[in-house]
């Protein structure tokens, strides 16, 4: 069989180690290359704290996993697949309690997603759509981003492969009017899922935060609960460019959970245990390639073995 792409259907944990492969490819070289049959001392914690922060895992995370080495392994001799076998514990152990998938509560559950242009929201937002519809879920569209009519056509696109609804205007509409008649039109139609696409123009920040509370104040006359969760999608090869856009995206709206984009290839996966260690938000699902069925729910230790590129 063969997937969109038309690449043979692989395992999905296949898949993620593929996605990860420059990540733990760097990692387990710079691991291997320091270790010379000699003891863990504190000159060898050091190196390996200066691979894990180049592998973009952050100082904190650096510094716990070091520590958590040293705790039982100081002045003894240690192998590299020792060490990335404990690494990866560890790091499961840092990702579990973020690796939460979207919880579907309300009927409809109005999710507004969020995230910079270029970041993959459009495409996450059509791979989200045939998740939850393969879970036996309706699901609605709304193509919010009116400002890209790229975006407009793209969520269209996306909705007929799945044959899911999508809700669009003409470029330049009134994002919060589509808003307002997409919710109306999912609760008389019996939806479970309505994914609102936004615009993502952070040059403009103080607009993009005028226009997401708009579609907030909107959409509650409708529902007084909605938006019921906001995702923040990231693309995981822009690295430590991430945080920055947590940052900002947290003033702008009250973002409930990340969904990591582009992890297929790029030596930047290691961002996503920082951004965990450092936000503690929710890691709803993870993206590790461009067709329909390469983004699942986020599985701490399935990531953490392909990281470390442990069996």
């Amino acid at each position: 069989m063969s997937d969109t792409n038309g690449n043979e259907k692989r395992g999905w944990f296949q898949r993620l180690k593929d996605g990860l492969s420059r990540s733990s490819s760097k990692l387990t070289t710079s691991i291997t290359g320091i270790f010379t049959k000699r003891k863990l001392d504190r000159a060898l914690l050091d190196e390996l704290e200066e691979a894990l922060i180049a592998a973009d895992l952050g100082p904190a995370t650096a510094e716990k996993l070091t520590a958590a080495l040293a705790k039982d392994r100081y002045d003894k001799e240690v192998t590299s697949e020792e060490v990335r076998s404990l690494f990866a514990d560890e790091i499961a152990k840092l990702l579990d309690p973020v690796a939460k998938p979207l919880v579907i509560a309300e009927k409809p559950h109005v999710v507004l997603v969020v995230g910079v242009n270029g970041s993959g929201k459009t495409t996450t937002i059509g791979k989200l759509a045939r998740l939850y519809q393969g879970q036996g879920k309706k699901v609605m569209l709304a193509a919010g981003d009116t400002f890209r009519a790229a975006a407009v056509e793209q969520l269209k696109i996306w909705g007929e492969r799945s044959n899911v609804p999508v809700i669009a205007r003409g470029e330049g509409a009134d994002p919060a009017g589509l808003a307002f008649d997409a919710l109306t039109q999912a609760k008389a139609e019996g939806i479970d899922l309505l994914l609102i696409d936004t615009a993502g123009r952070l040059q403009n920040k103080a607009g993009l935060m005028e226009e997401l509370a708009k579609i907030v104040r909107v959409i509650k006359k409708v529902d007084a609960a909605a938006p019921h969760d906001c995702l923040l999608v990231l693309d995981a090869t822009v690295g430590q460019n991430a945080h920055s856009q947590v940052d900002i995206f947290k003033q702008i709206c009250q973002v409930t959970g990340l969904v990591i984009t582009k992890l297929d290839g790029s030596a930047k996966g290691g961002v996503l245990v920082a951004l965990a260690e450092r936000f503690g938000l929710p890691v709803v699902a993870i993206g590790v390639g461009e067709g329909q069925d390469d983004l699942k729910p986020f599985a701490a230790q399935e990531f953490a073995r392909s990281l470390m590129d442990v069996a």
